[in-house]
């Protein structure tokens, strides 16, 4: 069984999604107050937590409701990738902090896999640990997906330059479903998928070299590039991931018709427009 986010018409309290619960648990960990309580905010500033107390602590809460449970085989693999969906998605908003257990209570899954699958972004630099809390979503900058964008452009545009020269041009259309499968993620809108269409098409493109190392290091690359900025990042509209797709189609036609002029163009292009 695959984990998946609750759907706003399954969560338990009306309104809100179990993401923002978990937000919520968390801000009332901190505060020292119980769940949806206000908290109080005075010259002293935030009501301070018992040292003894885990902010992550969730024995009194109400039980929620039973949710689908998953293999334990790949149980962390799966929060991870359900985690970096929910990244792409905005579901997880940069500056807000999360509890482990209200995630896991989520996913039917319990706090143990969250706080790994955490730690594990956390060094990716996509949260960082907010003691007796949880986790912080990231807030990044227009300049660090910048840089991303541009030390991606430093280890892609010339593999692509060189695979260009010396792929076979049979090999380019093994390709084309993976171009594909950007449009149709792209037309739908859904940006989560897209993320992984994307990411696949730029895999398979690269492993035509050969060299594992330079693929797995773009794909971290890439995928970290992909979280959005408080405000959506350059690849939040609909319309921009259709354009992204398209930018697909086009590369793929020019390598196929060994258009090298074109190619460095296009690939210069597609990098160019992950940065702004």
């Amino acid at each position: 069984m695959v984990l998946r986010w609750t759907n706003s018409a399954d969560y338990r309290r009306p309104g809100r999604t179990w993401v923002e619960q978990a937000r919520t648990r968390a801000d009332s960990a901190a505060s020292g107050l119980p769940a949806g309580v206000p908290e109080q905010r005075g010259t002293a500033g935030w009501h301070q937590v018992p040292e003894q107390t885990r902010g992550e602590h969730t024995h009194s809460e109400t039980p929620l409701p039973p949710r689908p449970r998953v293999e334990r085989t790949s149980v962390r693999g799966q929060v991870l990738d359900a985690l970096r969906t929910a990244l792409v998605d905005g579901e997880l908003v940069p500056g807000e902090v999360y509890s482990a257990p209200v995630l896991g209570d989520g996913l039917g899954v319990s706090a143990t896999p969250v706080r790994e699958a955490m730690q594990q972004l956390a060094r990716e630099g996509a949260v960082e640990v907010v003691p007796n809390r949880g986790f912080r979503v990231t807030e990044r900058s227009a300049r660090e997906l910048a840089e991303l964008a541009e030390v991606r452009a430093l280890i892609e545009v010339p593999v692509v330059l060189r695979l260009a020269r010396t792929v076979p041009v049979a090999r380019w259309a093994e390709l084309r479903p993976l171009a594909d499968a950007t449009a149709v993620a792209a037309a739908g809108g859904d940006r989560a998928h897209y993320a992984e269409t994307d990411r696949a098409f730029h895999r398979a493109m690269l492993a035509l070299g050969g060299n594992e190392q330079l693929v797995q290091v773009a794909d971290d690359l890439h995928r970290r590039s992909q979280w959005p900025l408080p405000g959506g990042g350059p690849l939040s509209r609909r319309a921009d991931l259709v354009a992204d797709a398209a930018e697909h189609m086009a590369l793929l036609a020019a390598l196929e018709a060994q258009d090298l002029a074109v190619v460095q163009a296009l690939v210069r292009e597609h990098f160019a427009g992950a940065a702004d």
